[in-house]
């Protein structure tokens, strides 16, 4: 089985049909998306029908979570929080429903734990971010006993990407660029990247191909054009979206 990876759209049309395409050509088996739908930019509504007709498998994330009132913005930057009150006012009742709907974790065929923020218990784990050893040896600690047996957790919520594994009592972090062969011996904590809010100086959209046959991960990055992205906007993503179903209704 090979997966695709994707995580942080964060209502950027533009750059998920962009990922999208290069997913059509990779015979991937199945979208796999880490959360955060929405958040900060303005086709949310347009980025939720595109994920649905893709038929993803979908974690929630946190802006996902807030949109929908299953937790506050009390702990996000104003800048995060006027975009959840933006979306909320503009979405329709069934996206919000969605929304509403997706678990927090999730298991791929028994290989695969998918989360937004973390793996280890916390009331709102969404939230986590594994950016330090100490919060990763939480998450690989709860991979260790998850009774789905996977050794993978793929999460999301930093916006960059990496592969970290655990190797008899150290973390070790792996180069995410190339490909990456995966031990059987090993555990992992796999993060995609952002497809539409990347913080760096490199503004590509990225995400991951997980095939679990091979044991292999491999980072993807993505330009999309300022020009695209501007139409979309105007054109409120109606013709994006129709293209891309199209697409995915005949993969």
């Amino acid at each position: 089985m090979r997966l695709a990876l994707i995580s942080d759209v964060h209502a950027n049309l533009a750059a998920l049909a962009a990922t999208f395409a290069d997913i059509a050509s990779r015979s991937v088996d199945r979208i796999v998306c880490l959360g955060d739908i929405v958040g900060y930019n303005r086709d949310a509504a347009a980025c939720i029908a595109l994920i649905r007709s893709a038929d993803c498998l979908c974690v929630a994330g946190n802006h996902d979570l807030a949109v929908c009132g299953r937790i506050t913005t009390r702990n996000f930057s104003s800048a995060a929080a006027r975009g959840v009150a933006w979306t909320y006012q503009h979405l329709a009742a069934d996206d919000l429903e969605f929304l509403a709907r997706l678990p927090r974790k999730a298991v791929v065929a028994d290989r695969i734990v998918a989360v937004h923020g973390a793996l280890h218990p916390e009331t709102d784990c969404a939230s986590v971010r594994l950016d330090n050893d100490e919060r990763r040896l939480q998450s690989f600690i709860a991979l260790f006993g998850h009774p789905s047996g996977a050794r993978i957790c793929a999460f999301g919520h930093t916006h960059r990407a990496a592969v970290y594994e655990w190797r008899r009592d150290r973390i070790v972090a792996h180069r995410p660029d190339g490909e990456i062969q995966l031990r059987d011996d090993a555990y992992y904590l796999i993060n995609p990247g952002t497809v539409g809010e990347p913080r760096l100086t490199d503004r590509r959209s990225t995400y991951m191909v997980v095939d679990l046959e091979h044991r292999s991960v491999s980072l993807r990055q993505i330009d999309y054009a300022d020009a695209a992205k501007a139409s979309a906007r105007r054109a409120g993503g109606a013709r994006l979206v129709r293209a891309f179903s199209a697409i995915f209704a005949h993969s």
